[in-house]
């Protein structure tokens, strides 16, 4: 939350301005007396090897990016800002600096020139106790910085600063004076419990028990038994109303003080939820200063793309996939008839779910995956025309683990120069299919780097799977503590890999998953991959099986499917998702559900699982039906049941559609025979009568 403090939760900015002010010990730029003013002249790298602390190849990085270099600078926010600045002017700067950010951008804003973009060549690559050539790794770095990023979508929230305060009776009230002159803050404690003296009439106290809250910031929903409310008026301790219950309100944010169960799922992911310890004084001290800024128009991310008919969660109140609902942390996922629903409001954007589902009827959209994909080809195509060695990824967030790479460059080893990190929004997000293009794209493994405020339940499946895909062992989870752990966890010789010619991937999830599978094994390779692996085939028991095709009617991917001309049961296993509605389904329980990629042609055409003749119609000849059904429908007809007592019905079974309709118009019973219905009689049939005698 980016509201003048660290935190966790999901980003959520105010839409109106705020004034930046810069460290105590920086000086704020001074504009140079004359900068002259150019054109713009394409994108350039500017570079600084910060007081000579790294060594940097301009003519290398030019050969690699294709982006103008020039001078490599030394002091570039010190000393020689009046080249920043000219070189800022001009257009289309990219500082190869992260750590003096701020300073460039007012340096910019001073000389009323466009903000320039930023890439961090310095903590990521120049600082490091491997002697070999980093010159590759910043290449791939700028390259993947070059990949232009489409603006998150967000929706605004508005919080009007209404604030219910619960549980702990002290440390509710010691709140509640505190934010009473900033926010509507109402202390909701316990029944029973006591009053303080003093009657401050700043906020509102009511008794009572929260029996539910539903919502998020500026949203909030929450539902009180026992409700007592404070009596306005009369001497000593305030009466209270009598307790009702099923009492309702809404309130923009909630400060808990209780010492028991949270009142949401990954409660610390709830925008505008403030749970604290009533024992911790500083932590007390940081809600309530979080919660006296809660106030304004703030802007929400919305991380997910859905598209509902792709979704395969269930269709005829079967249910089928529940990858996504087992992952959500928040609950922001629920049921929705055939599809899930998202709470756009709840989630917080961890994206486990994108990367579990089979369909991608939920997708990660902050940024969406297409990016991801073009960003690692372009960091591996970068470090090819530098190297021919294979580098190594390194995936991690923004926060945690740039940190530790920032902390480990300065005070440690840094990182190996054959390793590439890639900071991501969501690291969850980031699964089998993103880390099969890194390998087919050229890297040698791939280290995903955990913090501790990752969702980690659907990760160690995205990594295994990767891994079977793979055919060794090329991708894994890390969880550093320090930098010293991380140095330790990327120390060694690379694994030796045999070298296969890169794939650029493109298209969705699962395209990409085939290609780079197609790249990594022989070509008609069939690997079995993990229970609960969205690729796979169907086994059916066609001595069970009777071609009724109600798996056909209710398959969400079209993977199962009919002859119009013959009773054929025909399936394309490339578009299966293992989601298991046709085996929940089927009347005969003759389906089994069977995880694999088969990388062979065929699994892209559909193929006969199971066939049978069909019935010839006993009058005109014509196929309709299955032969087995209809013979076996007639033993068991005929004769035994009342309706079936003649030749003549039994007969009919055996006819098609239309040799049927014509059979009963002509038979003895014909319902259709018994002539008009006669004109049903009105009130003026009746008076009319009554007026002719």
């Amino acid at each position: 939350m980016t509201i003048g403090q660290v935190s966790s939760k999901p980003c959520l900015d105010r839409t109106r301005s705020r004034a930046t002010t810069l460290p105590a010990e920086t000086h704020a730029p001074q504009a140079p007396s004359s900068i002259p003013k150019s054109p713009m002249t394409g994108p350039k790298l500017v570079l600084c090897n910060c007081l000579s602390s790294q060594s940097l190849d301009p003519q290398a990085l030019e050969k690699a990016t294709g982006l103008a270099c020039g001078k490599v600078h030394s002091d570039l926010c010190g000393a020689e800002r009046e080249a920043a600045a000219r070189a800022i002017s001009e257009g289309d700067a990219i500082i190869a600096c992260r750590q003096e950010q701020l300073f460039f951008e007012e340096l910019a804003t001073e000389i009323e020139a466009p903000v320039p973009s930023f890439v961090d060549l310095r903590d990521r690559a120049g600082w490091s106790a491997d002697t070999r050539d980093k010159s590759p790794k910043m290449a791939a770095l700028v390259a993947g910085a070059l990949v232009p990023v489409p603006p998150v979508k967000t929706r605004d929230v508005v919080s009007a600063g209404t604030c219910l305060i619960l549980g702990e009776t002290e440390a509710a009230l010691a709140a509640a004076v505190q934010l009473c002159e900033l926010l509507a803050v109402t202390v909701l404690l316990p029944p029973g419990a006591e009053l303080p003296l003093v009657d401050d009439r700043r906020f509102d106290i009511v008794m009572g028990k929260l029996a539910g809250a539903t919502g998020t910031l500026g949203g909030f929903a929450v539902s009180i038994d026992a409700l007592q409310q404070r009596i306005a008026g009369g001497r000593g301790t305030p009466a209270m109303t009598e307790p009702r219950d099923g009492a309702r309100s809404e309130c923009d944010i909630l400060l808990d003080f209780a010492a028991g169960k949270p009142l949401f799922a990954a409660h610390e992911k709830r925008e505008g939820y403030l749970r604290v310890d009533p024992g911790n004084l500083q932590a007390r001290i940081a809600a309530i200063l979080e919660a006296s800024q809660l106030v304004g128009t703030f802007e929400k991310p919305l991380y997910l793309r859905l598209n509902e008919p792709l979704c395969a969660h269930s269709r005829a109140a079967r249910t089928g996939c529940t990858r996504c609902l087992d992952l959500c942390p928040t609950g922001a996922l629920a049921p929705d008839g055939d599809h899930v629903a998202v709470d756009a409001m709840v989630c917080a954007g961890c994206g486990a779910c994108a990367a579990a589902c089979p369909s991608a009827a939920i997708a990660y959209d902050a940024p969406p995956a297409a990016t991801v994909f073009q960003r690692i080809a372009a960091m591996a195509s970068a470090w090819r025309k530098l190297s021919k060695d294979r580098p190594r990824l390194l995936v991690h967030d923004g926060g945690h683990g740039a940190e530790l790479i920032r902390l480990s460059a300065r005070y440690g080893r840094g990182l190996p120069a054959d390793v590439v990190p890639m900071e991501v929004a969501a690291l969850a997000a980031f699964g089998h299919a993103e880390a099969l293009s890194a390998l087919a794209s050229g890297f040698s493994s791939v280290t995903i780097l955990l913090s501790p405020a990752t969702e980690r339940d659907g990760m160690p499946l995205q990594a295994d799977l990767a891994n079977t895909i793979a055919g060794h062992s090329a991708v894994s989870l890390i969880e550093p503590a320090d930098p010293d752990a991380l140095e330790a966890g990327l120390e060694g010789e690379p694994q030796a890999v045999p070298a296969i010619p890169p794939v650029t991937p493109v298209g969705s999830r699962r395209q990409v998953t085939r290609l780079a599978a197609k790249a990594l094994n022989p070509p008609d390779a069939v690997i079995v991959l993990p229970a609960g692996a969205p690729y796979g085939t169907l086994k059916v028991d066609t001595g069970a099986c009777t071609l009724c095709l109600s798996c056909v009617s209710l398959c969400p991917s079209g993977a199962l499917g009919e002859n119009p001309d013959r009773p054929q049961l025909r399936f394309q296993e490339d578009a299966c998702l293992q989601c298991g509605i046709c085996r929940s389904i089927c009347p005969e329980s003759a389906i089994v559900l069977e995880p694999r990629l088969n990388l062979a042609d065929d699994a892209l055409r559909q193929n006969i699982l199971h066939e049978e003749e069909p019935f010839a119609c006993i009058e005109c000849g014509k196929p309709f039906g299955v032969r087995s059904t209809i013979l076996k429908v007639t033993e068991k007809l005929a004769g035994k049941h009342a309706m079936f007592a003649n030749k003549d019905a039994v007969r009919m079974i055996q006819m098609c559609d239309d040799c049927r309709v014509n059979a009963a118009y002509h038979s003895r019973n014909n319902p259709f025979a018994a002539g008009e219905r006669p004109r049903v009689r009105t009130t003026d049939d009746y008076l009319d009568k009554r007026r002719d005698r």
